[in-house]
């Protein structure tokens, strides 16, 4: 059995504390009384009070969450019947073309996304606001959720599918009474990815988005070029929280769908 030595822990050590202590600070400076930000003054609660009474930060906040909500739940959609189609299909001419073209945001620089979904709704005449940060960010989400949903569509047992149809049921009911209650915790694992990565976007929001559409990260962008304000340490500690939240729970449906899956392949070769 293999013991944690303490090279091992000095390497975790220090990896967590170069990944999480910038954060930490920010939330310890978060509960800071005074308005200098690098001054340490006391505990007060009163920036989160201030921030809820600041109509700009409230207004991109009901943005973001449009635009997240909306948009990750498109890319689910899509996503998953696009990680059905590649997986069901097998192998068939041009398969490598058509997997590449949707995995292809997950290794593209987002600045040439957003430039190119930037000239396409310059192009078709689209105005710039929600709508178009909602398509770009489905544009680059779907592929998140399509790697989720065809690594656990590449271990289902397609006799439980072939099993329903012989029963009787169609193609579209096999899918939504079989394969899509069997896959549903990978399909809100990818929910939450998209939803989360739709949350704290920056890049590809600032080419689509509109004078009528500001996100959070943009409106903190923007602030933090001003200076960086106890308010702002505030509204990032509550994006940090909401995001260590969604991939938390991400994290543990994937774990007890993989555990449930054990169990069943247990019972099957025990019955």
């Amino acid at each position: 059995m293999r013991r944690l030595t303490w090279f091992n822990t000095t390497s975790l050590t220090l990896g967590f504390a170069f990944l999480y202590l910038p954060m930490v600070i920010l939330v310890i400076y978060s509960f800071n009384s005074s308005k200098l930000v690098t001054v340490w003054a006391g505990f007060s609660t009163k920036w989160y009070g201030e921030l809820m009474r600041n109509e700009a930060f409230l207004d991109a906040a009901w943005v973001t969450i449009k635009v997240a909500v909306l948009s990750s739940t498109v890319a689910t959609v899509l996503g998953t019947l696009a990680a059905y189609g590649l997986v069901r299909a097998g192998r068939f001419w041009g398969r490598t073309l058509v997997s590449g073209m949707i995995y292809a945001p997950l290794v593209r620089p987002e600045v040439i996304t957003g430039l190119s979904l930037l000239l396409l709704f310059i192009g078709i005449g689209l105005d710039r606001g929600v709508m178009t940060i909602v398509l770009a960010h489905t544009t680059f989400s779907m592929c998140y959720v399509s790697v989720v949903v065809s690594s656990r569509l590449a271990t289902f047992d397609m006799s439980l599918e072939e099993a329903a149809l012989d029963l009787g049921s169609t193609p579209f009911e096999a899918f939504r009474l079989v394969t899509l209650p069997i896959i549903a915790p990978a399909v809100i694992s990818g929910w939450l990815l998209a939803f989360t990565l739709s949350l704290d976007d920056l890049v590809i929001a600032s080419f689509t988005s509109g004078p009528s559409a500001t996100t959070l990260p943009i409106k903190i962008f923007s602030a933090v070029r001003l200076g960086v304000s106890p308010e702002i340490n505030a509204l990032s500690t509550i994006m940090i929280a909401i995001v260590t939240i969604g991939v938390i729970s991400a994290s543990l449906i994937s774990k007890r769908a993989a555990v449930r899956q054990r169990l069943e392949e247990q019972q099957a070769v025990r019955s």
